[in-house]
């Protein structure tokens, strides 16, 4: 019994050190050009990709179900890349909200027509940590080494679009690359965590370090040390009290953001009062 549980954690804590650092990475890039749900975008295209694998005879969080899931987030890409209205009158974001609906929309009543529909729904959302075992570790390991070594490599580029996106060429190919990166690791993530989770990973952990510093570096650190320490206490919970995983992990993480803005709020009052 002590084995099971050294593994199950192990496997687990793994996946989240790994997760999690290219997930506030992006996340930052997100919350700083203010396209605040264009990964909820992203992960319910995922979701919907998987649903469609699904009544196409694949089988839901398997290597086979990451292709329509892939297909349905470069899509997305492509849209959130080329749709970005000129005119005051109708915000990029609120594009990003429509397409957020209509995506759901469309997994819900695809969800309708399959047999066993709602339960596959549910796990879209929720996610399941039973799934998560070493070969997938280390495949998502590798590949989101792959894409941390891309975004450093071409960091100049992402930072300078983040920071001054209105002297920018060629802005709609590097926004396809930031959402095509966003959309693999999407495709990776949403079978195990579920599109709240994935949202999570993406939003709080960046969300959290940006109130504490604009350095790039220091925020990725403050980032992943939070959202792990989140994570962990959010798995633990989850394992121990018999909770979902998903909306254990998505509570805990946002407490630890209520928590950082009450801490927030505390500095900004002794600065203006020291």
């Amino acid at each position: 019994m002590t084995s099971e549980i050294v593994q199950f954690f192990s496997v687990q804590i793994a996946l989240l050190a790994v997760v999690l650092i290219l997930h506030t990475y992006i996340g930052l890039h997100i919350i700083r050009r203010t396209l605040i749900f264009s990964d909820l975008v992203l992960d319910q295209l995922a979701a919907f990709g998987a649903l469609a694998g699904i009544g196409l005879g694949i089988e839901y969080g398997t290597v086979q179900s990451y292709l329509p899931s892939m297909i349905a987030v470069l899509f997305g890409a492509l849209l959130l890349a080329l749709i970005k209205p000129r005119s005051r009158a109708i915000p990029r974001e609120a594009v990003i909200g429509i397409m957020y609906a209509m995506a759901l929309v469309a997994s819900l009543l695809l969800g309708d027509k399959l047999r066993g529909g709602e339960a596959y729904v549910t796990k879209t959302l929720a996610g399941s940590m039973l799934w998560v075992t070493w070969p997938l570790v280390s495949i998502t390991a590798v590949v989101y080494i792959l894409l941390l070594v891309f975004h450093f490599v071409f960091r100049r580029k992402f930072i300078e679009l983040a920071e001054n996106p209105e002297g920018f060429r060629k802005e709609k190919f590097w926004d396809f690359l930031l959402f095509t990166t966003q959309g693999i690791i999407t495709v990776l993530i949403v079978p195990i965590a579920g599109v709240l989770l994935a949202y999570a990973f993406l939003m709080i952990p960046a969300a959290i370090a940006a109130m504490f510093t604009k350095k790039w570096a220091g925020a990725v650190i403050i980032g992943w040390t939070v959202g792990f320490v989140a994570c962990l206490i959010g798995l633990c919970s989850s394992y121990f009290f018999n909770l979902p995983y998903g909306p254990s992990l998505v509570l805990s993480l946002g407490l630890f953001f209520v928590v950082s803005i009450i801490v927030r709020c505390f500095q900004a009052g002794n600065k203006l009062y020291g």
